[in-house]
């Protein structure tokens, strides 16, 4: 068995990957699974760390308006990578090939359509992605997080099967007493986990850097996530403004399933992979929808569970004077927070992956025969 799986660009489309290909070897351990990705985005690390062969495609994203000069260059891109990815599969000759969004999964998917391979795309968004509505008519099925994506791909192909979340998360042997040891806090006070994906996310930041003193203040805990980007500048504000007991900084965590743990709130951008963590997890969370996305979908996405009392949510724009705030005070209310807990695990889909992994396979049996 040979599948290839492309796609990239950001951990909302790179984590639901790599669970797709884990459950694949679950079903065949001896499944050789290729990564196709785009040169220099974090696919590039994350995938050979999860154990995985891949390559990369100089593509990029086109340039918004889309008459500007430099998509031309852009096409010629990707004209290139259908090329190079077309002699891969050749090459590799897979069975069957799973896009997850992301440039490179365009051009992938592309070149195994005109090859006869047959395609599965799976979207994680409630806003479907623009890569995977061009790529709607030549897959086979697709797999969806949300209902009501009928508006964007033919009813007869959908499949409602959730968003593939990173395994290690609901591991039940971590108790609360590890997971606040792991970041030297105490289990017994209130704790609040800020992140902003792992690039970091600027308001959530200005967020907390102009709201030091209410967290200082504040009987309760703060983990906190800047992203790499943004490290280098919080460490300076920090140093000049001082950085409160209760707050703990670091650039990136490692340990996700110890950092939610712990945490009582998750203050998060609404991308669909942080979502479906949070519904997995059972997690109360205020969402900040990132105003900076495609479609503005991580909006639609936040509205699917505050429309069933699932989340808070809290503008970008009003975030700097809001957030913390009512982060403090919700943390607090332990009705609330019990609420939104129940009602976000309702949400929750328990073995995507694995749904998703057993259709990949579905579709390779004819090529088998």
């Amino acid at each position: 068995m040979k599948i290839v799986i492309s796609g990239g660009g950001t951990g909302g489309h790179i984590f639901p990957a790599i669970s797709i290909a884990n459950a694949l070897r679950e079903i065949i351990p001896d499944a050789e699974i290729l990564f196709v990705g785009a040169e220099g985005k974090m696919e590039m690390k994350r995938v050979p760390a999860a154990g995985y062969e891949i390559i990369g495609l100089p593509l990029r994203g086109l340039l918004r308006p889309f008459w500007k000069p430099g998509n031309i260059r852009v096409a010629i891109n990707y004209l290139y990578s259908k090329w190079k990815i077309k002699k891969v599969l050749r090459k590799f000759n897979p069975q069957v090939a799973v896009g997850v969004g992301g440039y490179a999964s365009s051009a992938t998917l592309d070149a195994a359509y005109e090859l006869g391979i047959p395609c599965l795309i799976q979207e994680q968004n409630s806003f479907a992605g623009l890569t995977n509505k061009k790529l709607a008519d030549k897959a086979q099925k697709i797999c969806v997080a949300y209902e009501g994506m009928e508006r964007f791909f033919p009813a007869e192909k959908i499949m409602l099967t959730g968003n593939p979340v990173r395994q290690d998360l609901t591991d039940p042997s971590i108790t609360r007493e590890t997971a606040a040891a792991t970041f030297g806090l105490s289990p017994s006070i209130p704790t609040i986990l800020l992140v902003g994906g792992s690039l970091g996310a600027r308001t959530l930041n200005q967020s907390v850097l102009k709201n030091l003193n209410a967290i200082a203040q504040a009987p309760i805990q703060f983990i906190w996530q800047t992203g790499g980007y943004y490290s280098a500048h919080i460490k300076e504000e920090l140093s000049r403004k001082g950085k409160p007991d209760n707050l703990y900084v670091t650039d990136f965590i490692s340990r996700m399933d110890h950092a939610y743990r712990a945490a009582d709130l998750v203050i998060s951008r609404a991308g669909a992979g942080s979502i479906s963590e949070l519904c997995l997890l059972g997690k109360p969370a205020i969402l900040v929808p990132s105003p900076n996305v495609a479609e503005d979908h991580q909006t639609h996405n936040a509205m699917a569970l505050t429309e069933r009392g699932a989340a808070l949510m809290v503008r970008d724009a009003d975030a700097v004077e809001t957030l913390i705030t009512l982060a403090i005070k919700t943390v607090g209310d332990a009705a609330t927070l019990k609420s939104l807990g129940e009602q976000a695990y309702q949400m929750a889909f328990k073995d995507s992956a694995r749904v998703i992994a057993e259709e990949v396979l579905k579709l390779a049996k004819p090529a088998q025969s």
